[in-house]
């Protein structure tokens, strides 16, 4: 599960609709797409039982992150903790600061450079597609209308994203390991087999191409730069010291 709140690590991605707020989880793109909130409110129920309003939501978010990256076979590193939660979101700012799948290269330098996160820690964070799932309504311009994109890999795509019906349907953002925390999503990229028009413009003949072949042929490379972002990630505006609280449920305030 990826974290994709935008007012920062504060856990806000979280947080219910409530009458005074409308959350981040029905934003563009985290609707349909963002799972796993179950998984996170057996561990904060298990961890509340252990140490009572201790730790936060935004920290077992990041450390879960971590664990499930391990888990798949990925890298670890050690997080930062101390994070506080928010207590409110805002689903337009999860609208209008997460980056679109149509969106071209300079937009996504342009999104996480706002975020203080550089291009190499981009290109490195988008390596997380080597899992996960897209729904049709998101690559299909890109197999249908583009032209840098393998024909073959457009074709066997077609039978699961009709070019009308079928938005939700779900393909592996890396067809070739779906399940596996490896560098194939590099792979993909450097044969033309990006899945969203997104994933295809880091290797388009601009200026990270260089950095996604390296990483299609030194994993070590990538999991380390992976590694490091991921900790610059975490630190993106955390709530500290007296800000914020620390929820009991992480769905609600206390």
């Amino acid at each position: 599960m990826t974290a994709l709140s935008m007012q920062g690590c504060d856990g806000s991605v979280l947080l219910d609709d409530t009458s005074s707020f409308t959350g981040e989880k029905t934003a563009g793109p985290n609707a349909n797409s963002l799972r796993g909130y179950d998984v996170i409110d057996t561990i904060k129920t298990n961890v509340e039982a252990v140490c009572n309003q201790t730790v936060s939501c935004a920290d077992i978010l990041a450390v879960a992150a971590r664990d499930s990256v391990v888990a798949l076979g990925g890298p670890t590193w050690t997080v930062p903790l101390g994070r506080r939660d928010a207590t409110t979101a805002s689903l337009s700012t999860a609208n209008s600061d997460i980056p679109s799948p149509a969106s071209n290269l300079n937009a996504l330098i342009s999104k996480f450079s706002n975020k203080g996160l550089s291009t190499t820690d981009m290109v490195a964070l988008s390596g997380a597609h080597t899992i996960g799932q897209a729904k049709c309504s998101s690559f299909r311009t890109h197999i249908y209308n583009e032209t840098n994109i393998d024909t073959s890999f457009a074709t066997s795509l077609k039978a699961n994203c009709p070019s009308s019906g079928g938005d939700t349907n779900l393909v592996p953002l890396d067809l070739s390991t779906s399940t596996a925390f490896d560098n194939d999503y590099y792979k993909n990229l450097v044969a033309n087999k990006g899945l969203l028009h997104s994933d295809q413009e880091l290797f388009n003949g601009g200026s990270t191409d260089s950095q996604v072949s390296a990483y299609s042929t030194n994993q070590a490379k990538f999991f380390s730069d992976f590694a490091s972002a991921m900790v610059k990630m975490g630190n993106v505006s955390p709530l500290t010291g007296s800000s914020g609280e620390i929820r009991t449920n992480c769905r609600k305030t206390n």
